[in-house]
């Protein structure tokens, strides 16, 4: 990693003509990690390694565009004034919400036409998607984006910060709230929990994973949206805080209307599905009866 004038050079290596960015290169990382930790978890629920690898294929094309479509959509007047400049993704400018929302409308069209159960589904996936967020973050980091306000040298000091990440919050001269470093370590302990709380045996519901996933997040993303400097606006509003409420009403909401007023209640998450059957073959026999 080459370090210039104590800040990190945002180009990972150089391939000719061909920079590849730190940026990219780590949320490509993240993403892998991802895929991999969600076809080990779907071949013990009874789903199949392959079918999330298909799945991948669909929704990681679709996230990033949510992402760019989301962040594009709040900043249209600058975009408007160099439209080439709305497909330079390597330039930053990746919101999650967006990815987030996109990427959860494919997984519940692909989910529907493969005859997956949706809640398992998610549930498999949300503590992955977590875990690559936190490390996408860093992406931010290299970028020198995504922080918060001006703070003193002192003050990253007494939060016991490694001295590459306080010189990299140092930006034109001044220091900044390295908020993309608080996400972090609250998505990596959000994983960790929702990790060992899913591995238990007749502890969660299905569903409650992906709730708790989205209210974990939605709590954490509306206090650290509230230091940053770059946030997206509605009027006077940070339209991720207002997302984010939305995010831990509906999570907590739903958490308790599916546990004691559902019926019939949700099987539990770690019942999984059947192992020996695959979703086609079900979906064969179900359609066999129909007619």
């Amino acid at each position: 990693m080459q370090i210039i004038i104590g800040n990190i050079d945002p180009i990972a290596f150089r391939l000719g003509p061909v920079e590849v960015a730190w940026y990219g290169l780590i949320i490509v990382i993240g993403m892998f990690l991802a895929v991999w930790l969600s076809m080990r978890e779907a071949n013990k629920r009874g789903i199949g390694e392959d079918f999330i690898v298909d799945l991948a294929f669909w929704i990681i094309p679709a996230g990033i565009l949510g992402a760019r479509m989301y962040y594009v959509l709040f900043e249209l007047p600058t975009y408007l004034a160099d439209p080439i400049r709305m497909f330079y993704f390597w330039e930053g400018g990746l919101a999650i919400y967006g990815g987030l929302i996109l990427g959860f409308i494919t997984l519940y069209w692909y989910s529907k036409k493969n005859n997956v159960p949706v809640w398992l589904l998610v549930d498999i996936l949300a503590p992955h998607v977590m875990i690559a967020q936190a490390i996408g973050r860093w992406g931010n980091f290299v970028n020198q984006e995504a922080h918060g306000g001006e703070v003193s040298r002192g003050f990253l000091e007494r939060l016991q910060l490694p001295e590459f990440i306080i010189e990299q919050m140092n930006i034109g001269g001044n220091y900044y709230h390295p908020t993309f470093l608080y996400e972090s370590v609250w998505n990596v302990i959000g994983f960790a929990i929702l990790m060992v709380l899913r591995a238990k045996d007749n502890v969660l519901i299905r569903g409650e994973v992906f709730l708790g996933y989205i209210a974990w997040y939605g709590l954490g993303r509306f206090f650290i949206e509230g230091m940053r400097t770059d946030s997206l606006y509605i009027g006077g509003l940070r339209v991720s805080q207002l997302f984010s409420l939305v995010l831990i009403i509906a999570g907590v909401g739903l958490i308790v209307y599916r546990r004691f007023y559902a019926y019939p209640r949700p099987p539990n998450y770690t019942e999984g599905v059947e192992p020996e059957k695959t979703f086609q073959e079900k979906k064969k026999k179900y359609d066999q009866r129909k007619n």
